[in-house]
């Protein structure tokens, strides 16, 4: 063979060397290197349907060839038979194997379940439901499971007292009973030695302080307050006298915007309306807030009995020890209401 043949057999070999070498790189780039150019949040239900999700996928990828790599490798994995429900990131930088085997194994990105401000079971199951996969109907429906209920140590009470507000990382396609069961562990974190140990001065269960706290918080927002408050109801409480919170007026009416509570509003009948009724309510009015749960526990001792609002409407309360003391400080409140026409 003369050397002109053999050169260009060299230079054939040559090009056809970095041609399968070049072929090579881009497959490997295609399926292995970085493949989303923005991260991006996908929310997948039972009922989604696959060809959606891979439209949705790949109007996120870099390329042409990244996208013939998605379509490749779902294949080769059966994707759409095996897509589960979830909350997944396609994450700046991540490959399309990656992207592939996260839908197809399930690899979900938790989510912040924020427990916050909810004075019912529905309104909480509403704002729950919101987020996460399960709707309000099963949430509700989980609450009020007299068989849960009873697995959770609450036989005959309100499980919004289980409720701590904070905020819990969970998967978005967690169960409602899931859920409750992880609202139990974080309440019995919550409930440490150190806080279980003060339940003694109080005289309250956990269950009771969580209801006192419930009524404390929808009186005041002013943490400051709120321990002098607390003490003034377990004054009461240790007097056998009702605790006439108006905030337990408006739960049991259901009327939240109520500005002044009037006499007829006293008299309706519910076991939730502490004017009619001795001792605390039969549930929380609301979910409390850290530091009122901490109030109550901590709560001021005093010869308090009373207390009203200040008629400079500042959000802190006047405090009186006698009936007569209290009355002079309600005048002086109303007859601010009086002139602002409230």
């Amino acid at each position: 063979m003369n050397s002109k043949i053999l050169k260009k057999i060299f230079v054939w070999g040559i090009f056809i060397g970095a041609f399968v070498a070049g072929a090579l790189i881009v497959g490997y780039n295609s399926f292995f290197g970085s493949a989303i150019r923005e991260s991006q949040q996908i929310f997948v239900t039972d009922k989604s349907e696959y060809e959606q999700l891979a439209e949705n996928v790949k109007s996120q990828l870099s390329n042409p060839l990244k996208v013939r790599a998605f379509d490749l490798y779902a294949a080769r994995l059966n994707l759409k038979n095996r897509l589960k429900a979830g909350h997944y990131t396609l994450a700046e930088g991540m490959n399309v194997i990656k992207i592939v085997r996260m839908f197809a194994l399930g690899e979900q990105t938790p989510v912040n379940l924020v427990v916050g401000e909810a004075r019912t079971l529905p309104q909480l199951a509403g704002k729950l439901s919101k987020q996460i996969m399960a709707d309000s109907t099963a949430l509700l429906s989980a609450m009020r499971n007299s068989e849960l209920k009873a697995t959770l140590g609450y036989k005959r009470d309100s499980l919004i007292a289980m409720f701590v507000p904070n905020s819990y990382q969970v998967y978005w396609t967690i169960t409602p009973d899931k859920l409750l069961e992880r609202i139990k562990r974080e309440s019995d974190a919550f409930w440490n030695e150190a806080r279980t140990a003060k339940l003694a001065r109080t005289k309250l269960s956990k269950y009771q302080v969580m209801t006192l706290a419930s009524i404390v918080y929808e009186e005041t927002k002013n943490r400051g307050e709120m321990p002098k408050i607390a003490g003034v109801y377990i004054n009461r409480l240790r007097k056998g006298m009702p605790l006439q919170a108006c905030p337990t007026v408006k739960y049991a009416i259901g009327d939240f915007a109520l500005t002044r509570i009037l006499y007829k509003h006293l008299r309706y009948d519910s076991p939730f309306n502490t004017y009619r009724n001795a001792g605390l309510p039969p549930a929380p009015i609301c979910i409390p807030s850290i530091a009122a749960i901490d109030a109550v526990l901590n709560y001021e001792s005093s010869n308090y009995l009373y207390f009203c609002a200040k008629p400079e409407f500042d959000g802190t309360h006047n405090f009186a020890r006698t009936l007569s003391e209290h009355n002079a400080n309600s005048r002086r409140y109303n007859e601010a209401l009086k002139r602002l026409k409230k």
